[in-house]
């Protein structure tokens, strides 16, 4: 039994829903179909979801949405007619959204919530009107009805453990299930929307809750590839990948998929297998807890850039008890989440992303360690771009950050940090930004 995810750009248009129709039409195990809001149709076309937010955000500053409102309209409408489904469901999909709007606009944060959630329950509805058209039974479930409570967290929901046993009453059901994905419900009623690309979340919680045999989450590419292939030309296809490998690689910049996605399906020991809705026949990239050893080191490389670094030097740092917990303490009362801590005897970095750091906030940042650490010299770097080296094999094999900086090195590429966790999952190296393709493009041809 197998629970099905597509992605938006597999929803995005009635030629790509017809693809979507045929996938889950010849294999009578893909029972739950978990759906994002349509995608973008071209590189210049916007994201259903995208044109919610912006109606919310105008319908609460009270500008005129009437314009925003007609566009998200129209995009359901003209899927609706390329697969000759009449006007019905679109006088649905209308009047939710003309409910939505004459919501409350007194918890701004529940009605922003509910705009987004809409686009992947209409586009749920539509589906299913879709596949009963074309005589394969379906049924729409809402997470509601389904039993798929979350935390009263609008924007940031966590699954609540017994939405688990709720979703397993779902094998119950003949019919095939389309299940809208990103969004659950407080124990309260309210919607609450999982991060941004929570869909992905869903169906690992859909298939940890039927006790799926398989994840399949189908978007618009072939596979998981070895290196970002809008700067490595040809990158390799990566077959198979640990669920560790691949927290490290979404950790670090693949997009194929949300990086809080795989801890459901990981928790159950579900395999994910990630395939193409324009090529279904491609094998695709298998994730699981375990996978055929190589003689493959290193399995991919990803960068992400907006970084910035805190240095903290204090001579006889490591006599001194408390002085890490001490820096995470201050760092939590500004409310800083960090990413790394590379350190030496007298000196500690704090790699954290520099989103969160204002102009005044960094001020008072570098005063407050000053003050309270007694620290001989702090200072703050910008625009640092983290490179992430991940293979379970490396542990396995000598010479493994010996072959990566000197990749860097005759490159010319000042590496700015290093860092490897125990585990050797991963290898990180901090590098400017401005040489972040040049270091992938290096690692890459070192490594592949």
């Amino acid at each position: 039994m197998k629970v099905i995810k597509f992605g938006g750009s597999s929803l995005a248009s009635g030629a790509q829903l017809k693809k979507v129709f045929q996938i889950v039409k010849e294999d009578p195990t893909r029972k739950f179909v978990v759906v994002s809001a349509p995608g973008k149709r071209s590189k210049d076309d916007e994201k259903v979801t995208d044109l919610l937010i912006d109606c919310a955000t105008k319908s609460l500053l009270n500008e005129d949405i009437q314009p925003i409102l007609e566009k998200i309209i129209a995009r359901y409408r003209s899927i609706a007619e390329e697969l000759d489904l009449g006007t019905e469901i679109v006088a649905e999909i209308q009047a939710n959204l003309e409910e939505l709007v004459a919501g409350d606009k007194n918890k701004p944060d529940y009605y922003l919530d509910a705009f987004k959630a809409s686009g992947e329950n209409n586009n749920a509805k539509l589906i299913a009107a879709y596949f009963n058209h074309e005589g394969l039974k379906a049924s729409y479930i809402n997470p509601l009805d389904a039993g798929l409570y979350v935390t009263d967290e609008p924007g940031n929901a966590q699954v609540l453990p017994e939405a688990y046993d709720n979703l397993y009453e779902l094998r119950n059901s003949a019919d095939i299930l389309i299940i809208p994905g990103f969004f659950g419900y407080t124990k309260t009623g309210k919607i609450s929307t999982f991060s941004r690309g929570g869909s992905d979340i869903t169906g690992a919680i859909v298939a940890n809750g039927v006790k799926a045999d398989v994840y399949e989450n189908f978007t618009d590419v072939d596979a998981i590839y070895a290196a970002n292939p809008n700067v490595v030309q040809n990158p390799a296809e990566i077959l198979n990948l640990t669920y560790k490998e691949m927290r490290e690689l979404s950790y670090a910049g693949f997009s194929v998929f949300h990086d809080e996605a795989l801890f459901p399906a990981f928790k159950a020991g579900i395999p994910v297998q990630i395939k193409n809705t324009n090529n279904p026949s491609a094998e695709g990239t298998r994730i699981a807890r375990e996978r055929p050893k190589t003689n493959q080191a290193v399995v991919g490389i990803a960068s992400s850039k907006g970084f910035s670094s805190i240095y903290i030097e204090k001579y006889l740092m490591n006599r001194e008890i408390g002085f890490g917990r001490k820096v995470m303490g201050i760092l939590e009362s500004d409310g800083l989440s960090y990413e790394h801590t590379p350190s030496g005897i007298d000196d500690l970095t704090v790699i954290l992303r520099s989103a969160q750091l204002t102009k005044e906030k960094e001020s008072e940042l570098i005063n407050q360690l000053k003050n309270e650490l007694g620290a001989d010299i702090v200072t703050i770097h910008h625009h640092i771009a983290l490179m992430m080296v991940v293979g379970e094999d490396m542990r396995c094999n000598i010479g493994t950050m010996s072959k990566a900086s000197e990749a860097l090195a005759k490159n010319n590429i000042n590496i700015e940090m290093i860092n490897q966790g125990s585990s050797e999952v991963s290898m990180m190296f901090g590098v400017s930004e401005a040489d972040e393709e040049k270091a992938l493009k290096a690692l890459y041809e070192a490594f592949f």
